[in-house]
């Protein structure tokens, strides 16, 4: 499926004022929005306190090297970074993937090609927030930090290890019928020895956070008899 990149963030970090202007102009034509900086320093303090879905980075800056912002920006984010350098042999590209860059483009470049490689950046990085947040109804799932945000009020909710590991098993099974038993086998182990019933709780507390209406619950369903099927939009 096709992502939908408009509106993206993207900081262009580029002390050539022509040609930052033309990667801007064509960037935003894409769709992107994009924040431009021609110092080194401005933008290795404006990266500290701003949110970007991608960074395109000169190696060669006033005050502050692109190779030194690389390296504060990995000290706090994994934000994909693609250098553009006038510097392109094998050793300087070796330099800026050894600090944390995702792309090494050098110049000059062709237009087409800078935008093909943004876009594949981009694609990973939607991926990878795909895999690490599960969207049930108006909520999001952070796998990574247990928590739940409800997207009308914005309440946030922290769920503990065993939710988790059942919200990701139910969204690898999602649409299919679980049973009981192959729950307890991924989620507790063959070890452990929990009930059914503890299942029960477990889906009856999902209900109270993701469903309008618990009583009649359109993402986790009960199958009577074997188990259950999640679907993490209402059918």
């Amino acid at each position: 499926m096709q992502k939908n990149f408009s509106m993206m963030n993207i900081c262009v970090v580029e002390d050539e004022l022509s040609l930052a202007e033309m990667i801007q102009l064509n960037l935003e034509l894409e769709g992107y929005s994009v924040t431009h900086f021609s110092n080194g320093n401005e933008a290795n303090i404006a990266l500290q306190k701003s949110k970007f879905d991608l960074i395109i980075l000169d190696v060669m800056l006033p005050e502050i090297s692109g190779i030194d912002i690389c390296k504060n920006i990995r000290l706090f984010s994994d934000v994909p970074v693609l250098f553009l350098s006038a510097k392109g042999t094998t050793s300087d590209r070796i330099e800026g993937l050894k600090v944390g860059a995702n792309d090494y483009l050098p110049k000059p470049f062709d237009l087409e090609e800078l935008l093909l490689r943004v876009a594949v950046l981009l694609n990973v990085k939607v991926l990878k927030e795909e895999e690490e947040n599960v969207s049930i109804g108006n909520h999001i799932v952070d796998l990574k930090s247990y928590t739940v945000i409800n997207q009308k009020n914005k309440e946030e909710l922290a769920l503990s290890k065993k939710e988790i590991e059942l919200i990701r098993l139910f969204k690898d099974k999602e649409g299919q019928v679980i049973s009981r038993t192959e729950i307890l086998d991924k989620v507790w182990g063959k070890d452990q020895f929990p009930t059914s019933r503890t299942i029960d709780n477990y889906i009856l507390h999902f209900r109270k956070i993701f469903e309008e209406n618990p009583k009649e619950p359109v993402f986790f369903h009960s199958i009577r008899g074997v188990g259950y099927k999640f679907t993490s939009t209402s059918i």
